[in-house]
């Protein structure tokens, strides 16, 4: 039996401001949203893959979410590492460097962990 992997889902306290992140830093944009009373759900991805990014708001959650550690994170190739590398180090949103292995980390605005790493 095969498996395809088809999203991973991040809740985000601030929609908008996390939908500008994702397309400002990855160029992830938005594919399709579902809308109810209590949330909104946003898929978002791009043509480099079908695999898409779910962020979902919930109305009546008003705290910071807890993520724990952060010992989970979705990982990027960049076909430029070192133009992602400038434009995430001119955003500011580079959290960790690991130069021995060639790659690096970003953080959303919600905390979530971002790998970035080379086309090898």
């Amino acid at each position: 039996m095969k498996f395809k992997m088809v999203h991973e889902n991040y809740n985000v306290s601030d929609l908008d401001r996390a939908l500008e992140f994702y397309e400002k830093a990855l160029g992830l944009t938005e594919k399709r949203r579902k809308t109810r009373d209590s949330f909104i759900i946003v898929y978002i991805g791009n043509d480099a893959s079908d695999f898409e990014l779910e962020l979902t708001w919930l109305k009546d959650h008003p705290q910071p979410y807890n993520l724990g550690e952060c010992e989970f994170h979705l990982a990027f190739r960049a076909e430029d590492f070192e133009a992602a590398h400038k434009l995430h180090s001119e955003m500011g949103v580079i959290c960790y460097e690991n130069p021995s292995m060639g790659i690096y980390f970003i953080q959303d605005p919600d905390g979530y962990w971002l790998e970035i790493v080379p086309v090898r």
